[in-house]
Formats: structure tokens, sequence, C-alpha cells
């Protein structure tokens, strides 16, 4: 029964780690991005392509949409008096803006999810 208080103790205070990740919004083809055609395509013609936006802005009579997927690797090491823990987060962004007449005028994009990284601590992926 002595041994029982020890056990307990030494798995306490043992050390321990984990890793997670987590996607947020779902992760969009670019290939559908680039068959956006400023001057042409419709502001109907882009949510029946890439879905509804997470964000719509209106800029007086014209708009923005924005599309977003965020992807977070986490992880973290527990040496009994010493926490190391490490966040990378990457996201996929699409900015499309429209004329008053909603046709497309711009496109800006940004692909990075697929670049985060476990470490501790983060490292800058270089």
């Amino acid at each position: 029964m002595r041994l029982l208080p020890l056990l307990l103790a030494v798995l306490l205070f043992s050390p321990g780690c984990f890793f997670s990740r987590r996607n947020v919004n779902a992760h969009f083809d670019n290939s559908l991005v680039r068959q956006l055609e400023p001057g042409k395509t419709t502001a109907r013609e882009v949510v029946e392509l890439l879905g509804a936006p997470n964000e719509v802005v209106q800029l007086g009579r014209r708009s923005a949409y924005r599309y977003n997927h965020t992807h977070q690797r986490e992880e973290g090491l527990f040496l009994i008096v010493l926490f190391l823990h490490g966040t990378d987060v990457k996201s996929d962004r699409v900015w499309v803006f429209f004329d008053e007449e909603l046709v497309l005028t711009h496109v800006g994009m940004t692909f990075e999810a697929d670049q985060a990284k476990y470490g501790i601590p983060p490292g800058d992926g270089e």
C-alpha cells in the first residue's frame, strides 16, 4: 500500500506532451480562384464557384468578399517544472472586389495554410 502514493506522484509529475491540429473553414482549391476573370466574372458566379464568403464588405457602392481557410498546428511538452508550447497558424485568404454592377474588378490571394508546422518553440519555417 505504501507503493500507491509513490506511483501516483510519479504519474502526476511525469513528463508529457501533446500535438493538435485544427482547421477553420473548408480548404478551397486555388485552381478555382484562378478561373475568376476580372471584367467578366459576376458576384453570383463567384459564389457558385467558391461558395458563400466568410465576410461581405460594402465599399460605398462597391463590395468585396473575403474567403478564409485557416490551419493551426499546436504542440506542448511538460517536463515537471518546465512547460514548452508552440502554435503555428497559417491561412489561405482570397479577397474578390466588385464594381457597382457586381462584376469582378480585382482578386487578391494568399495560400499559406499548408505551411503550418509543428515546432517548440515555433520557428519561422526557415
